[in-house]
């Protein structure tokens, strides 16, 4: 009943004129962020922090939460109409979205991915109301030793389920590592790998990484491609998905809602690592998995769904414990402790309005986006009849000013271009970018969490082994790796 009686309260605070407007503007700019293909909710927020300085709290939070899940729904748009993710999340999306806008099923496509988000949002927020506390008093029970344990589960889970090989896979994760490794060591703080450039002393930026290897490299893939992606305007009644599409989603919208519930969760997890779970388990249930990448609306159900399921979790961790689950949320971060906010177990009773404000307000705003952005496709699709010699130098400079904006930084411009190089290269020869900016990210995380385990077993793994979450965690990871193996060796006596 005390919940119910915060989800009142929470409306009751959202609904406030200067609030709603709030909401409003976060939405609206949120999918405006996620269909500008290289700024992304990252960027957008970072902009955004100093604005907040003169803004009430819970204005604040409830404005840039706006941006952070209206991106999910606003990066489904480019993606199935330019085969350029909006934002990082939506990579996914193009594989069978552009395929279908390709087709002449652009309308199913945006529909799907429009209601599929509704449905996974709405399921993500009942979850976060309901299960937020019972999580939280679990998660106050892991230690180093369980975190670390978690994290290297989402590594082999990435691998297992990538579309290629688990190989490249693991070498992509491998690199990733690396270059999260690019810094000051976080307990000593020492040098490593900056050869003496003060730019690398805070290690490489996330955000011009991110928007390198999957803004300006799909830029770099679809000129070399020549596919100019002109597509006809999409009328509303065609946005609507008909029987036969939901038949072939409804399943898929399942899956993705239930993946993207869990990887909100998990600290290390999020919309991205969500959404490429979420097509790998599509490749592996599906009875005719050559299906996907070709057109298959399963393609663009599940991921879109796990995206926006998982950025509703993903607050849990964030309002329950303080911490953080991923990049976009880290930032963030930042904006409640501009405003003196110490998000966790005591922010409840410490800060009621705004922890149930924000989650009433993002209640408002899934209604909110399902309404606006049906209507709005439309002149999303007007974006396809700009010439490609306009359309993709627009596309570029978005991302040249995303990267600079963030700490007015040449630097990170160069970072950008250097790694949209990479991940051009990277398509050409047919390996994944997400391994390597999903290791780069967890990197730091996993190697502290790894490091304070051992010193509290004085060196000794047995830690690992010891505390049964750990363990468990473990025993998955192994077994991921080794079924592939197992496989691979069936396979070669079978056709030996």
């Amino acid at each position: 009943m005390d919940t119910l009686h915060g989800l009142f309260y929470g409306f009751s605070v959202a609904l406030q004129p200067g609030n709603l407007t709030f909401v409003l503007a976060g939405c609206l700019l949120g999918t405006l962020i996620g269909v500008l293909p290289g700024i992304g909710p990252v960027g957008a927020i970072s902009i955004l922090l100093p604005v907040t300085f003169h803004m009430p709290p819970t204005g604040a939070v409830i404005m840039l939460a706006g941006i952070y899940y209206g991106a999910m729904y606003g990066g489904s748009m480019t993606s199935i109409l330019a085969n350029v993710p909006g934002e990082t999340a939506s990579v996914m999306t193009c594989l069978d979205g552009y395929q279908m806008a390709r087709q002449g099923r652009a309308g199913a496509a945006l529909g799907i991915a429009v209601f599929g988000s509704f449905i996974a949002g709405t399921v993500g927020l009942l979850g976060l109301i309901f299960i937020a506390e019972p999580l939280a008093a679990l998660a106050l029970q892991f230690g180093p030793a369980e975190y670390f344990a978690i994290i290297l589960m989402g590594f082999t889970l990435v691998a297992y389920l990538s579309q290629g090989s688990m190989v490249k896979a693991g070498v992509m994760a491998f690199a990733g590592l690396l270059l999260s490794c690019v810094g000051l060591d976080p307990v000593g703080s020492e040098q490593r790998m900056t050869f003496g450039k003060l730019n690398l002393f805070e290690g490489i930026g996330v955000a011009p990484l991110a928007m390198g290897l999957f803004g300006v490299a799909e830029v770099f893939n679809n000129l070399k491609a020549g596919d100019a992606g002109k597509f006809l305007g999409v009328r509303i009644r065609s946005l609507f998905p008909g029987r036969q599409d939901w038949l072939q989603s409804r399943w898929a919208i399942l899956r993705g809602t239930v993946i993207g519930f869990f990887m909100g969760i998990m600290p290390g997890g999020g919309p991205v690592l969500a959404t490429f779970l979420a097509y790998g388990v599509e490749k592996r249930v599906a009875k005719n998995p050559g299906r996907l990448g070709r057109g298959a609306i399963e393609g663009v159900a599940s991921p879109e769904s796990a995206n926006n399921a998982a950025a509703s979790t993903s607050f849990i961790p964030l309002l329950t414990l303080g911490i953080p689950p991923n990049v976009i949320l880290a930032v963030l971060y930042g904006a409640f402790l501009i405003h003196g906010v110490q998000t966790g177990p005591f922010m409840i009773r410490d800060h009621p309005a705004l922890f149930w404000g924000v989650i009433g307000s993002m209640y408002i705003g899934n209604v909110m986006l399902l309404i606006l952005n049906l209507p709005l496709i439309p002149l999303w699709v007007q974006v396809l009849r700009v010439p490609d010699r306009i359309l993709y130098p627009l596309i570029l400079l978005f991302c040249l000013v995303g990267a600079y904006v963030i700490n007015n930084s040449v630097f990170d411009v160069l970072v950008m271009i250097v790694f949209g190089i990479v991940g051009y290269l990277l398509k050409r020869f047919d390996y994944e970018a997400a391994p390597l900016a999903l290791a780069f990210v967890l990197g730091p995380m996993l190697e502290v969490n790894l490091r304070r385990a051992l010193l509290m077993s004085q060196g000794s793994f047995s830690i690992f082994v010891t505390r049964p979450i750990a363990l468990a965690a473990i025993l998955v990871s192994l077994v991921l790796i080794v079924l592939p193996l197992c496989q691979a060796v069936r396979k070669r006596e079978k056709h030996g």
